[in-house]
C-alpha cells in the first residue's frame, strides 16, 4: 500500500481566557478596545489573513464564551475561514489544551497565537505556516535582543537590589513571539506528557523542546509586540494609524 501524503491544513488556537492584570482594572486584555475594535478582533482577522488558515478556535473565560461568540459574529471577518468559540480554563496551558481537543479531524499545522499580539503582519504568519509546512515539528518567530540582558538572584522584596549573576551572550539571544507553529500530532502529544503544575506553560515550544524535539526560528516582526501595558496601547494606536495612512485602511 502506498503512504498517501495528507493535505496540509493549518487551525489557529488564540487563548484569550487571561483577565490582563497588568493593564489594569476592566475588561480583559484580549476584549480591550483598540482603535474602536477588540484586540482578540484585531488578533483574529491578522491570522485570517493568512489564506492557509482553515479554522480559528478562539479560548474564551470560561463564563465569557457566548460573548466572546456574539464579539466575533458582530465584526466582519473573512469568510474563507472558520471561527470557533470554545470555553477555557485557568491557565494559559489548560486553555491551548482545550482548543487543541476542538481541532476536527485532518488538521496537520497548528498554530498557537496570543490574543495580545493584534498586529502581527500577515508575512509572519504565512512564515511560519512554511515551515512547518516544510518539515519543521515546531517553529517560532524571533527578533534579535537589542538590550544587554542580565540574569540575576531574584531579591526577596519587590524593589530591593538584586545580585547579577550572568550575562548571557546576547548574539545568541532571541526575544520569541507568536503565532508559534506545531506540527499537530507533535503539539498533542506535548500537552499530553507535560505535567500540568502551577501556572502551567506559558510557551507551547517549551514544551515541545521538553520532549527532546527540536525548535527552530524564523525571523519575527516589531509589529508583533505584545500589549501588556498601557504604554503598549499607545504604540498598537500609533502602528494602526500608520497603517490607516500608508494602506488606506
Amino acid at each position: 500500500m502506498s503512504d498517501e501524503v495528507r493535505p496540509s491544513r493549518t487551525a489557529v488556537v488564540i487563548p484569550a481566557a487571561g483577565r490582563g492584570v497588568r493593564l489594569g482594572p476592566g475588561a480583559p486584555k484580549a476584549l480591550r478596545a483598540l482603535n474602536g475594535t477588540p484586540m482578540l478582533i484585531h488578533a483574529v482577522r491578522a491570522m485570517a489573513a493568512s489564506r492557509a488558515v482553515s479554522l480559528v478556535v478562539v479560548v474564551a473565560p470560561s463564563d465569557g464564551a457566548a460573548e466572546v461568540k456574539n464579539l466575533l459574529d458582530a465584526h466582519a471577518l473573512p469568510e474563507r475561514t472558520d471561527y470557533l468559540v470554545v470555553p477555557g480554563g485557568d491557565t494559559r496551558q489548560e486553555s491551548v489544551h482545550l482548543g487543541l481537543k476542538a481541532l476536527p479531524e485532518g488538521i496537520t499545522t497548528v498554530l498557537v497565537h496570543d490574543a495580545a499580539r493584534p498586529l502581527v503582519p500577515v508575512d509572519t504568519v504565512d512564515a511560519v505556516i512554511e515551515a512547518v509546512r516544510d518539515g519543521a515539528v515546531a517553529v517560532v518567530p524571533a527578533l534579535p535582543v537589542a538590550d544587554t540582558v542580565k540574569e540575576v538572584e531574584p531579591a526577596e522584596k519587590p524593589g530591593d537590589p538584586e545580585q547579577v549573576v550572568a550575562t548571557p551572550v546576547r548574539a545568541r539571544l532571541r526575544a520569541v513571539q507568536t503565532p508559534q507553529g506545531f506540527d499537530h500530532d507533535t503539539l498533542v502529544n506535548a500537552h499530553a506528557t507535560i505535567a500540568l503544575t502551577g501556572e502551567g506553560a506559558t510557551d507551547d515550544a517549551g514544551m515541545v523542546e521538553r520532549l527532546g524535539a527540536p525548535v527552530v526560528v524564523v525571523p519575527g516582526h516589531e509589529e508583533a509586540f505584545k500589549v501588556t501595558r498601557p504604554l503598549d496601547l499607545v504604540l498598537a494606536e500609533a502602528v494602526l494609524a500608520r497603517r490607516r495612512a500608508n494602506d488606506g485602511f
